[in-house]
C-alpha cells in the first residue's frame, strides 16, 4: 500500500458544507437534536464549543498529513467523472492521486468516542510503519 518513506495522507471530509451560514445551523442543530445531527465524524471531533482536546492533542502529535474539508470544498477539490462517489462523512487515504476509503461513514457510526477514533487511526498508522 504506502511506501515506508512516506506517510499516507488522511483526508476527512465532514457530512457539512463549509461557510458561516451553514456552521451556525451544524451548531444548532448539534444542540437542539444531536441524534439526527448527519456528521459523526464532526460529533467525533468537535464537542458543542469546540474541538475536543484529545483530537487537538492527536492531530498535533501525529506525523501523519491531514487534510479537513467540508462536503462541497471536496466535491470542488476531487471532482471526476472516474471517480467514485463517497458516502459522507468518510476518511480517506490519498496516496499518488489516488483516494482510498480508510473509515466509511457506516464505519465512522460504529465509532462511540472521540478515544476509539484516536485508537482506530493510530493502528492504521503504526501499521503503516
Amino acid at each position: 500500500m504506502t511506501s515506508k518513506a512516506v506517510k499516507p495522507k488522511l483526508i476527512f471530509v465532514y457530512n457539512a458544507d463549509s461557510g458561516f451560514k451553514n456552521l451556525m445551523i451544524d451548531a444548532a442543530h448539534k444542540i437542539f437534536s444531536p441524534k439526527t445531527y448527519p456528521c459523526k465524524l464532526c460529533d467525533l471531533i468537535y464537542g458543542k464549543f469546540g474541538e475536543r482536546k484529545a483530537w487537538k492533542r492527536f492531530r498535533n502529535e501525529t506525523e501523519a498529513q491531514m487534510k479537513f474539508l467540508h462536503a462541497d470544498e471536496f466535491k470542488a477539490l476531487y471532482k471526476s467523472k472516474f471517480r467514485p462517489s463517497f458516502d459522507l462523512p468518510v476518511i480517506l487515504i490519498e496516496e499518488q492521486y489516488e483516494l482510498e476509503v480508510l473509515l466509511s461513514a457506516k464505519s465512522l457510526e460504529e465509532i462511540n468516542d472521540v478515544d476509539q477514533l484516536i485508537s482506530t487511526l493510530r493502528d492504521f498508522l503504526n501499521k503503516e510503519d
